[in-house]
């Protein structure tokens, strides 16, 4: 399965950036992963890089404030369900400081919320890059997870 993280902005500050790295180089070990930062832009602009950074096949979730709150287990079962029945590419959609474009956020399969708070940008693509390595190890039983 391929993961991709497709988020609006780049990530400036070192430290975040290297762990975000840390997570991505950690997730790799169960999945093909890639992240992919978009220039921000109007929503029109926002919307066509969106859907062109989106392979064919490909589940989306789209990050949201108002999306469904889930446990960390339930996120695992979510990717293991995707496992389980082959899917071939999850993709989770941050957007930039005006959030997703209403649009593309409702053409999604999923819309995930990581916390009720208003997270910058790059703390989420943290969360999320943390989170999907641990769901890895919580299907797998592996120490990470306990």
């Amino acid at each position: 399965m391929r993961v991709s993280i497709i988020a609006v902005g780049k990530i400036k500050e070192r430290g975040v950036r290297d762990a975000i790295d840390d997570y991505v180089g950690r997730i790799k070990r169960y999945a093909k992963i890639e992240e992919v930062e978009l220039k921000d832009g109007d929503e029109a602009e926002v919307i066509a890089r969106f859907e062109k950074a989106i392979a064919e096949r490909t589940k989306v979730v789209a990050l949201e404030v108002d999306g469904q709150a889930w446990s960390t287990e339930r996120f695992a079962r979510y990717i293991g369900d995707a496992e389980l029945h082959s899917v071939q590419s999850l993709a989770f959609l941050i957007g930039g400081s005006y959030g997703l474009p209403p649009a593309l956020s409702k053409k999604a399969d999923l819309r995930l919320s990581l916390s009720a708070m208003t997270l910058p940008h790059r703390l989420a693509r943290l969360l999320l890059a943390e989170q999907i390595y641990r769901a890895f190890t919580v299907l797998r039983g592996e120490p990470y997870s306990h």
